[in-house]
C-alpha cells in the first residue's frame, strides 16, 4: 500500500512539473509576438527558452524511462521547438556557390576595448585591446564593418583614430562626448559612402546609424548598425541580493529590467520606420541585447534572412557570458539575397564575439 501511494505521489508530482514546464515554454514561444511595452515579463520568458526547453526535454526522458503515458506533455510542447532550435544551433554551414564575389560583413560589439587577457581598463592594457582588434578586423578583410560600444577614453579625434588604424575604409560614426571620451557606433566601408545617418533612442545613450553604400553596378544598399538598450543588470549582484534576501536590491533589479525591456520595442520601432520610409534595400546588424526568441528579433527579421541560421554552424551564441545560451549580436539581410558563410569567433577582446558573414547580392 505504502509504494503505491508513493508511486501515485510521485507520478502527481511529475504531472505538475510536465504541466508547468510546457506552460513556461508556450509563454516563451508567444515571447515573440508579444510587445514587452504591454507584458515586460514576457522578455524573461523569451530569455529563458534554451533552459526551459532543457528541463522539457529532461522530463520528456524521465517519463520514456518510466514507461509514462504522460510524455505527451512534454513531447507535444517541445515540437514548436524544432522550428526554433536552429537560431541557436546549426549542424551544416554555407550557401551555395555565389556567381559573383560576395561582400563580407562583420558586426561586432568592442566592449569599450576593456576585456581580454589582462586588465584593459588603463591605458596600455587598453590599447593593447585596441591594436588586437584592429589586427583581427584587418585579417577578416571585411567590406563593411559594423562597431558598437566604441569607446575612446580621452581621445576625442576619432577620425584620426580611424585613418591610423583602418586607413583603408570609409568610416561613418556618430559618438557621444563627454569628459571621460567619445563613445558610440563605427560603421566602416570599402565602398563609397552616399549618406549617413543617426537615429537617436530616448533617454538612452544607445542608438542606431545608417550608411548608404554604393556596393556595385550603381546600387546603393543602407546598412543600419544597431545598438539597443541593454538590461543593465550585474548577475553577480542579483544572486547577492538572492541569497542575502534583500528586498529592495531585488526590486530596484527588477524595475531596471523594466524599463530596458520596455524601451526595446520602442526603438525597434524606430528602426522599423525608418525601414518602411527608406526605398533602399537594408541590411541590419548588431547587437539587438536580444536573444532569436523575442519580440526585437522577430520584428527585425519582417523581409530579412539571419546569417547564422542560413550559413552558420554549431553554436551561434555571441556574448561570452553564459555561453553557449546567449546570442544577441545579428547580421540580418535583405532574403533574396543569399548567404554564403557565417562564423563567430570566440575572440576575447570583448564579452562579446564578433559576426562575420559573406552575403551574395
Amino acid at each position: 500500500m505504502r509504494n503505491k501511494k508513493g508511486w501515485w505521489l510521485t507520478s502527481m508530482i511529475a504531472r505538475v512539473l510536465m504541466l508547468l514546464a510546457a506552460a513556461l515554454l508556450f509563454l516563451s514561444y508567444a515571447s515573440m509576438v508579444v510587445n514587452p511595452a504591454k507584458a515586460w515579463y514576457m522578455t524573461a520568458l523569451g530569455l529563458m527558452f534554451v533552459p526551459i526547453a532543457a528541463l522539457n526535454f529532461f522530463l520528456l526522458v524521465w517519463a520514456i524511462r518510466r514507461k509514462s503515458g504522460a510524455l505527451l506533455i512534454p513531447l507535444l510542447a517541445l515540437l514548436p521547438s524544432l522550428i526554433f532550435i536552429g537560431k541557436y544551433f546549426q549542424f551544416s554551414s554555407g550557401g551555395e556557390a555565389p556567381k559573383e564575389d560576395p561582400v563580407k560583413l562583420v558586426s561586432y560589439n568592442v566592449g569599450r576595448f576593456v576585456m581580454g587577457k589582462g586588465d584593459f581598463r588603463n591605458a596600455e592594457g587598453r590599447s593593447i585591446c585596441v591594436d588586437s582588434v584592429a589586427r583581427f578586423i584587418k585579417s577578416t578583410d571585411a567590406d563593411i564593418i559594423c562597431l558598437q560600444e566604441f569607446d575612446l577614453s580621452g581621445d576625442y579625434d576619432v577620425a584620426r583614430f580611424i585613418h591610423d588604424h583602418f586607413p583603408d575604409y570609409d568610416a561613418a560614426y556618430f559618438m557621444h562626448i563627454n569628459n571621460e571620451g567619445a563613445y558610440g557606433n563605427v560603421t566602416l566601408s570599402r565602398f563609397p559612402i552616399a549618406g549617413k545617418g543617426r537615429l537617436q533612442f530616448e533617454k538612452s545613450a544607445n542608438q542606431a546609424i545608417y550608411t548608404d553604400l554604393k556596393i556595385r553596378d550603381g546600387a546603393t544598399l543602407r546598412v543600419y548598425n544597431c545598438h539597443f538598450e541593454s538590461y543593465n543588470i550585474s548577475l553577480s549582484a542579483l544572486a547577492k541580493s538572492i541569497t542575502q534576501h534583500d528586498n529592495n536590491s531585488l526590486k530596484d533589479t527588477e524595475e531596471k529590467m523594466k524599463r530596458s525591456i520596455i524601451r526595446h520595442p520602442e526603438q525597434v520601432q524606430q528602426v522599423m520606420a525608418d525601414i518602411e520610409e527608406c526605398p533602399l534595400e537594408a541590411i541590419v546588424a548588431g547587437d539587438f541585447n536580444d536573444n532569436p526568441m523575442s519580440y526585437t528579433y522577430h520584428r527585425l527579421m519582417k523581409g530579412r534572412k539571419d546569417s547564422f541560421v542560413e550559413a552558420g554552424k554549431g553554436f551561434g551564441a555571441t556574448y561570452s557570458v553564459l555561453w553557449p545560451f546567449i546570442r544577441i549580436d545579428y547580421i540580418l539581410y535583405p532574403s533574396h539575397f543569399k548567404a554564403v558563410s557565417n562564423n563567430i569567433p570566440r575572440l576575447k577582446y570583448s564579452d562579446h564575439y564578433p559576426v562575420v558573414t559573406e552575403i551574395a547580392f
